[in-house]
Order: structure tokens, then C-alpha cells, then sequence
């Protein structure tokens, strides 16, 4: 039972932010931290944090898409998970009231 849930709730994530590519996303999300430290809104430290979790996104996604010639539909929903808690974190980060 808890697998089928599983398996269901990263079909439907994968289902959600599947109208961008990982690509895309992480694109995005690089954006969002540039901005978050133009406006003073990102410290160094948390800039920091946040790139190291793209850097390893980025990481994990390239060895998935050579290792064996592309990326499953297993593969794609865990890189779409990670980019959710990136995501989420990069929201978090820039509004928790810290700055410069």
C-alpha cells in the first residue's frame, strides 16, 4: 500500500512540474538565486547552500542521463523531487528576514 502511494505521489510531481524540463528548472532556479543575491535578500552562506544543492542536481541528473542513455521515469521523478526541495528552499532562504 505505501509503495502504491509512493508511486502515485511522484506521478503526480512528476506530472506537476513536468511542463518544464529539468533543464528549465534548474535554469530558473539559478535565476531566482541571482536575484535573491542582487537584492540582498541571499547571505554568501546561504548562497553557498543553495548552489551546492544544484551543483549535486546537476551531478545526479548528468550521471543518470549518460548512464545508460537517458533517464528513466524513476530517475526523472527523484530530479524532479530534489528540484521541489531546492525550490522550496530557495523560497524559504529568501524571505526569512536575513539579508546583508
Amino acid at each position: 500500500m505505501k509503495t502504491l502511494i509512493l508511486t502515485l505521489t511522484i506521478t503526480a510531481l512528476a506530472a506537476t512540474a513536468g511542463a518544464q524540463t529539468i533543464g528549465q528548472r534548474e535554469r530558473n532556479q539559478q535565476q531566482r538565486i541571482a536575484q535573491g543575491v542582487r537584492s540582498g535578500s541571499l547571505t554568501p552562506r546561504e548562497t553557498a547552500r543553495l548552489e551546492r544543492e544544484e551543483a549535486r542536481t546537476r551531478a545526479i541528473v548528468h550521471r543518470d542521463r549518460v548512464d545508460g542513455g537517458g533517464m528513466t521515469a524513476a530517475e526523472r521523478a527523484r530530479a524532479q523531487s530534489r528540484l521541489n526541495r531546492t525550490s522550496q528552499d530557495i523560497n524559504r532562504l529568501k524571505h526569512n528576514g536575513r539579508g546583508r
